[in-house]
């Protein structure tokens, strides 16, 4: 074959690859080039990216490079072999020259960026920075933000379509909104229920104006778990909404698809991330909690929309899944594998299993970990829900649910370790306490501890099993970030860690004597919970839910990361800061601030909302604090 023949066949194999795949379109903890010779993923837990090189349908590491804390989505720029990476943790967008192995470039953005996608020409990328909901677009070229876009509260998921659009879920909600790229104005918005939580990926079919939406479903008001949590996908009309006659009901333009009801009665749990085949004919969705994949039919219709086509098992805690350029092989990245597996996409059988970093948690944190994301037996006797689906990566899931011992919102876990007793009413003194929850009704698992468990505040159980002190120990290990509020420009016009003017001011109100925040939230996290005591307050919001059977008093809760946690309190009534210290602060139990001027009550918030400013374990440790790892 001559060389310029084989240079044009070349050429034909990359536009084509490139028009089926369109690398970068969709965001994912996985992306492949457009001429599917690499694949990027990101490893949260060793804070690196590995790029994966293909030779003949087969797969090896090519390099790994360390790129910061918490890295989430990667996207290949247009059709080149640089793609870039959002480092969560870092508050940077990375890039990275898949070629070289090396970075070549970090943009700073506002804060807590989790998906990047890339338009096709690689001009621009598009970034969801989670806290406070907006989209950055970038030029990477240049290596800087362009502009930032309103995108809605907690935005993650992510995709650019054909016709230049931006669609865009929110985390808590499930609502996806599509923003006009260029104006940056929404569209439209396609809302589901109010149950909809945990929607983190957008998957376009190639051909037809469809989204889907891997999320699930809480129901709040079910206590112990009678239906309480369910997977969905949802499939979503793209293009623009049909005309219909005057009276008539328009049809809906997002319809759900239960998964864990899809074949027959395999109950499945946590879905993470979907892919379609580059012809549109499957669609794989990968459920991080029970270790499976679906791979279905997609029906070319507006209402059955999928059929169940195989099921395979993964392995553990699959976050990513993605269909190779010609389609014939499933690439799946499983999480707490540290591998990625590639399966034949028709049979499903298992090809090849390709490390992407070395493990880098030790033994027992890692099966702690396993544990805490698993909806699988020891944990779980019915498989539909794991702690993460909750606490997913330690954080809330923002949703107050009604408890049999009343309404209780959900905590994050960061800085569990410094503030036991647990829970809002300090009703469990260690994490391994929760082996209750595991073996009761919510939960009806086997357990990790053998024979009969003394109460929750009785007798230690730590010691008592290995498992349950490796939950102990991955629960016990969140921490938090600092606050993006406590930022200021210095004198040389770079980003600096501390407090705004109104924040100094509000410091200064939250520890006047007369006001008396700190008489209660004290400490380097800010409560007088200690390990080995117990403090409960009645702070006046016990009797506001009828069906309370533990208050009126209850546990002080840390007040570290309070911008991302709304809603507020126990019953999670209280939708902002304002209305703790206002509306729900009758009989001036949450500090004496009906003498405060609206001011005042504004220098306050910005305060809460800037914590922490500093490291709060080196402050716990200097402060003498014990700390619980397991």
């Amino acid at each position: 074959m001559n060389a310029p023949f084989s240079r044009a066949v070349a050429l034909m194999v990359m536009v084509c690859s490139s028009t089926a795949l369109q690398a970068g379109s969709m965001n994912s903890l996985m992306d492949l080039s457009s001429d599917g010779r690499f694949l990027a993923c990101s490893n949260r837990d060793s804070g690196t990216v590995t790029v994966l090189e293909q030779q003949d349908g087969t797969w090896a590491r090519k390099s790994e490079l360390r790129i910061g804390r918490h890295p989430e989505g990667v996207s290949f720029i247009g059709a080149t072999h640089l793609f870039a990476v959002a480092v969560y943790g870092d508050d940077v967008v990375a890039l990275v020259d898949a070629d070289r192995g090396a970075e070549t470039a970090r943009i700073e953005v506002f804060d807590e960026p989790y998906s990047v996608v890339s338009t096709p020409d690689g001009s621009r990328l598009f970034v969801t920075l989670d806290y406070p909901g907006r989209i950055a677009e970038i030029d990477p070229a240049a290596k800087k933000v362009l502009r930032e876009i309103e995108a809605g509260p907690f935005a993650r998921g992510l995709a650019l379509t054909s016709d230049d659009r931006l669609l865009v879920t929110e985390y808590y909600t499930g609502i996806m909104h599509a923003i006009e790229r260029a104006s940056g104005n929404r569209l439209e918005s396609w809302k589901g229920t109010k149950e909809d939580n945990l929607a983190r990926q957008i998957t376009l079919h190639p051909k037809r104006p469809k989204a889907y939406l891997p999320h699930i479903r809480s129901r709040t008001t079910v206590p112990q778990g009678a239906g309480a949590i369910f997977p969905y996908l949802a499939v979503l009309d793209t293009d623009a909404p049909k005309p219909v006659e005057e009276g008539s009901t328009p049809p809906s333009r997002r319809k759900r698809v239960q998964m864990d009801s899809f074949r027959g009665t395999f109950v499945v749990a946590n879905p993470w991330e979907a892919s379609v085949s580059p012809d549109g004919a499957k669609l794989a969705v990968v459920f991080a909690g029970t270790d499976d994949m679906f791979l279905c039919n997609i029906i070319d219709d507006d209402y059955r929309e999928l059929s169940w086509s195989a099921t395979a098992r993964t392995g553990h805690n699959p976050r990513a899944v993605r269909f190779t350029a010609d389609g014939s092989q499933l690439l799946v990245y499983n999480a707490l594998d540290f591998a990625v597996s590639v399966l034949d996409a028709k049979s499903l059988a298992r090809l090849q299993t390709v490390s992407v970093c070395d493990c880098p948690l030790d033994e027992e944190m890692l099966a702690g970990k396993r544990l805490f994301y698993s909806a699988n037996q020891p944990m779980v006797g019915q498989r539909w829900i794991s702690c993460s689906s909750c606490h997913p990566d330690g954080d809330s899931d923002g949703r107050t649910w009604q408890q049999p011992e009343g309404l209780r919102q959900t905590q994050p876990l960061g800085g569990l370790a410094w503030t036991h007793p647990l829970h809002w009413s300090a009703d469990r003194d260690e994490v391994q306490d929760f082996e209750h929850t595991i073996r009761g009704p919510l939960m009806q698992g086997r357990g990790l501890v053998r024979g009969p468990l003394p109460d929750a505040l009785g007798e230690p159980i730590s010691g008592r099993s290995k498992e349950a002190d490796a939950l102990a120990l991955y629960a016990n290990s969140h921490k938090f970030d600092l606050s993006p509020y406590a930022r200021v420009t210095g004198t040389n016009g770079e980003r600096q860690v501390g407090l705004t003017e109104a924040a100094r001011r509000g410091r200064d109100v939250f520890f006047r004597d007369s006001v008396g925040c700190a008489e209660c939230h004290s400490g380097p996290y800010f409560c007088d919970s200690r390990a080995g005591s117990l403090t409960r307050h009645d702070v006046g919001t016990g009797n506001d839910d009828p069906s309370e059977l533990m208050g009126p008093k209850y546990d002080t809760p840390t007040l570290i990361g309070l911008y991302r946690s709304a809603p507020y309190l126990h019953h999670g009534r209280a939708a902002t800061l304002e209305e703790v210290l206002t509306k729900y602060n009758v009989g001036e139990k949450h500090g004496r601030t009906s003498q405060l001027t609206k001011e005042e009550i504004s220098d306050l918030v910005a305060y809460l909302n800037s914590l922490p400013y500093e490291d709060t374990d080196a402050q716990a440790l200097a402060a003498g604090l014990k700390k619980v790892e397991k």
